[in-house]
């Protein structure tokens, strides 16, 4: 279970990275993303996996309780990676807003890998 649960951290993690370097594109060049053609399959590529994910990590943390993981964060991390999936397209999204989100998100995913390399 673990195994899956870090190789499904890992994806969202490059994920992660991938909203920060669509949304500088997006600010830095005015690129604008066509809805149906690239932000929804992308943004439903990543729920997907994120779901995936957030069933795994409360299943594994019910059954191995940690002192700085909790149920909680898996909830807000899955709401900051589905709106930063969205927002990534977007340049007129708040700058520090996003950059916050992001930050929390890899800071969570980043927790999670360490825990289970352990």
């Amino acid at each position: 279970m673990s195994e899956e649960i870090l190789d499904l951290t890992k994806k969202l993690l490059n994920f992660n990275h991938l909203f920060i370097k669509y949304y500088e594109e997006a600010r830095e060049k005015g690129t604008s993303y066509d809805f149906h053609e690239v932000i929804k399959p992308f943004a439903d590529e990543v729920k997907k996996v994120a779901q995936a994910w957030g069933t795994e990590m409360k299943n594994w943390l019910v059954k191995n309780p940690q002192k700085h993981l909790h149920l909680k964060q898996i909830d807000t991390t899955l709401d900051h990676i589905d709106q930063l999936s969205i927002q990534a397209f977007f340049p007129k999204t708040s700058r520090s807003r996003f950059l916050n989100a992001n930050r929390t998100v890899e800071f969570f995913l980043l927790e999670i890998v360490k825990e289970l390399e352990k």
